[in-house]
């Protein structure tokens, strides 16, 4: 049987899974991140899937769509959502954050409208789609249960597992509230922070 190395098992460890809306591909904002740790040498990445991969899951409904965005989850235990205009309220999204969130994987955004689109354009920051979704914790701190903020109302979000509600144990002091999942996770910009050289450094 073939043993990893401890620089293999680190590998493992790092792996990231990128959540972005498909517009910012076209615009070539989310590829320049994409691209940048596609060539680092010592990490690896996951949840890479083009445009036609895409479009022939979603031919085939909702199923094929969980089944290829859970496919690209497993072995990660990182999740970067890259934040362009419309990404906050894109509902594969959601589902990816609140899916990354309940798998217990490091989760962090990166606003990519500081980056040049093909035409040399930049755009102001987009919403943080971390503040559309959310965690609450009974009082007993055993259950949990996830929301998503739809037309300004929030809603229980169902749509993992076939239910809103699982089992935790969570410590006192989230016991009985509830949370924006941008509570718990760090966002950055990749031009204002230097994703280039700092990317490595958001990594939990």
């Amino acid at each position: 049987m073939r043993r990893d190395t401890a620089k293999e098992k680190l590998i493992m460890a790092k792996r990231v899974f990128f959540s972005f809306h498909y517009k910012d591909v076209v615009d070539f904002r989310a590829n320049v991140v994409r691209n940048h740790w596609m060539t680092k040498p010592d990490r690896e990445s996951r949840g890479y899937y083009d445009a036609s991969i895409w479009e022939s899951a979603r031919k085939q409904g909702d199923i094929a769509l969980k089944r290829l965005i859970n496919d690209g989850l497993e072995q990660t235990s990182n999740t970067c959502v890259l934040i362009g205009s419309q990404t906050f309220e894109r509902p594969w999204v959601r589902y990816e954050l609140l899916k990354s969130f309940k798998k217990g994987n490091h989760i962090f955004g990166v606003h990519i409208n500081s980056i040049r689109a093909k035409d040399g354009t930049t755009k102001n920051k987009g919403a943080n789609p971390l503040e559309y979704v959310a965690v609450s914790y009974s009082d007993s701190g055993l259950t949990a249960t996830l929301w998503e903020k739809t037309n300004g109302k929030w809603l229980e979000y169902d749509k993992i597992d076939g239910s809103a509600s699982y089992r935790v144990n969570v410590k006192k002091e989230y016991q009985g509230n509830s949370y924006n999942l941008s509570r718990f996770y760090s966002v950055y910009d990749w031009v204002g922070d230097d994703g280039f050289n700092n990317f490595v450094t958001w990594v939990g």
